[in-house]
């Protein structure tokens, strides 16, 4: 529920203990009835909804919620969500960019202005800071699933143009034309993954203070805590311990 989805990393390695379950539980199901609206209901034929399916699985939703969420998009015709985008800077001027899926987009606007403004930042007008950014698939898995130099292999074979590990995360990263393409290759092998989905990748990355660190991320918690955004993405070099500093 995403530098390049810096979140999403810090989300796994910090675990999801600081997080309320049923607010992560909202976000998941309400991709997967987004994705069950706009196409078809069976996940074999819509990737879209497999990811979303995928992503649901990883936090251990039950398989009842996951079967409610692609009902909902027949049951609620009428409900229909807003996938919006919303560009700024936040504290230490560090360019944002944070996805939403909505409802109500006057709710959505007002509340994540007032998060901005809160925290010393300013919402901005569409381009203001996308242009920092690329768009990229990115796949994650668990190191525990494969190793990394098969990772590596899987990655050069399913035609990704990248592949990066860390102590805890293998990120394939392909062009976003490709991504489902790569991702369907990927799959033969693989069928689990921490996440999966078109990000926003920085093209250069601002490196602060440890203190100023940690200000920038209770900005990300206070965002990502909104029922409304789905993603938040910062062009940040996060180089403290997170897992020690989060967890305090």
């Amino acid at each position: 529920m995403a530098g390049h989805s810096h979140w999403a990393g810090i989300k796994h390695k910090k675990g999801r203990a600081d997080k309320q379950r049923s607010k992560i539980f909202s976000k998941l199901s309400k991709e997967i009835t987004v994705a069950a609206k706009l196409g078809d209901k069976d996940p074999n034929m819509n990737p879209r909804l497999r990811s979303a399916i995928q992503a649901a699985r990883t936090a251990n939703m039950p398989k009842d919620n996951i079967e409610r969420a692609i009902n909902k998009s027949e049951l609620n015709k009428n409900l229909n969500y807003n996938s919006l985008l919303y560009e700024g800077f936040g504290p230490e001027k560090i360019a944002i960019i944070v996805e939403a899926l909505t409802e109500n987009k006057n709710r959505t606007a007002s509340n994540i202005r007032t998060i901005f403004q809160k925290f010393g930042g300013n919402l901005g007008e569409s381009g203001v800071a996308a242009h920092q950014f690329r768009q990229k698939g990115v796949i994650k898995i668990d190191k525990n699933k494969i190793s990394d130099n098969s990772a590596l292999e899987l990655a050069i074979n399913s035609g990704a143009e990248d592949c990066s590990s860390d102590s805890l995360i293998h990120t394939i990263t392909t062009t976003k034309e490709n991504f489902y393409k790569v991702k369907l290759e990927i799959e033969k092998k693989i069928q689990e993954f921490i996440s999966t989905g078109i990000e926003w990748i920085p093209i250069n990355k601002i490196s602060l203070n440890k203190e100023k660190t940690l200000s920038v991320l209770n900005f990300f918690e206070t965002l990502e805590d909104d029922d409304d955004v789905q993603h938040v993405y910062a062009n940040i070099d996060i180089k403290i311990n997170l897992s020690e500093e989060l967890s305090r």
